[in-house]
């Protein structure tokens, strides 16, 4: 007989990224910023004199405490990862059974569902209202009625680019049984973040990205944070050597460049902010094919009926944006990239 994939892999598709060439890409809500000339010069020196021929260090050990020393919190609750997509995979192959429940919310990052059936886990879904908001009362009804044994989410969101206060954030994590994973690949660009409490709380994880405000998706590197019961049972899961030296070299050198970082993040921030005003006016102008949400990332999220057709509008103008359904999600660029995208979006609604 045949060899046939079993269930849960046989009618999955490989991850389909926008394709083709674009002059202008605001579809990944990368950084626009390049990594300072004086950080590439160190590392290139770095990289001439490292030993290929030897396994990273398994621990990530400098690495660990140069992201611990940037946020001010102890390096022994710092995991590192391939990405935080590597550390939310072991997250849910090692903290689930197979058929317990995890819950999650939508709209978000469509990976947490991918990665819970994987790890054949049941995902629980709890769709957001008409303002796209986190209501944690429902959350924690949910949890209980549900039992489920993990929360996972992005706060702030993507792609709605809305944020839950900290506040609310507590409490959720103090009124379940749960394990809440807390993804704040955002948080750079936001000040509502609970890392620098995480040893307070025995059912919490923090991930974290070097991928946005770092400016350095190029090197996939993510960090989980969580207590030292938690830390010590993801260390003792996760694969040996995950972090290449390469990677662990980069992490090292660029969050050993604090000024460097807050600089980038002021501009990313201004790009944000300059973006999101020009298209709030034409939402004012607009108000029945935009529905522009607040954001507390470094992208706009809104909602249209023209979604679509503004999707392809910026195709065949050469600008890759982020299609979802009646929605488009539009990362800040630099200041020129910013000025075509509302002049298209002119363009656009004057015909």
């Amino acid at each position: 007989m045949p060899y046939t994939l079993n269930k849960k892999i046989s009618d999955l598709q490989p991850y389909d990224p926008i394709s083709g060439e674009y002059r202008i890409r605001l579809d990944a809500n990368e950084s626009f910023l390049p990594v300072p000339a004086s950080v590439k010069k160190a590392l290139m020196q770095e990289i001439s004199e490292m030993a290929f021929n030897r396994y990273p260090d398994p621990c990530c050990t400098d690495l660990c405490k140069a992201f611990a020393d940037y946020y001010s919190i102890k390096p022994e609750f710092v995991t590192a990862g391939n990405g935080s997509d590597e550390l939310i995979s072991i997250i849910m192959q090692a903290f689930l059974m197979k058929g317990e429940k995890v819950l999650t919310v939508a709209p978000d990052f469509s990976m947490y569902r991918f990665y819970a059936s994987l790890s054949e886990a049941q995902c629980v879904t709890l769709e957001k209202g008409e303002d796209l908001t986190v209501k944690v009362d429902s959350l924690i009804t949910s949890c209980i009625t549900e039992s489920a044994r993990m929360i996972i989410f992005s706060n702030p969101c993507n792609p709605t680019s809305l944020g839950l206060e900290a506040q609310e954030v507590r409490r959720l994590v103090k009124c379940v049984n749960a394990l809440v994973v807390l993804d704040e690949a955002y948080m750079d660009f936001w000040d509502q973040s609970l890392l620098q409490e995480v040893e307070q709380y025995d059912n919490l994880i923090i991930l974290r990205t070097s991928s946005k405000a770092v400016g350095s998706a190029a090197i996939r590197l993510g960090f989980a944070v969580a207590n030292p019961t938690i830390t010590r049972a993801l260390r003792a899961v996760k694969s040996p050597y995950n972090v290449n030296t390469m990677t662990q070299a980069a992490g090292i050198h660029l969050f050993s460049h604090r000024e460097e970082l807050q600089q980038a993040r002021e501009q990313l921030l201004s790009a944000r902010d300059s973006l999101y005003k020009e298209v709030q006016i034409l939402a004012q102008s607009y108000p029945e094919v935009i529905q522009l949400f607040p954001t507390c990332t470094n992208f706009i999220y809104f909602r249209s009926p023209k979604a679509k057709e503004l999707f392809e509008f910026f195709g065949e103008n050469g600008v890759a944006v982020r299609f979802m359904g009646d929605s488009l999600r539009i990362t800040a660029g630099a200041p020129e990239e910013n000025r075509e995208v509302v002049r298209l979006l002119k363009d656009f609604f004057k015909r």
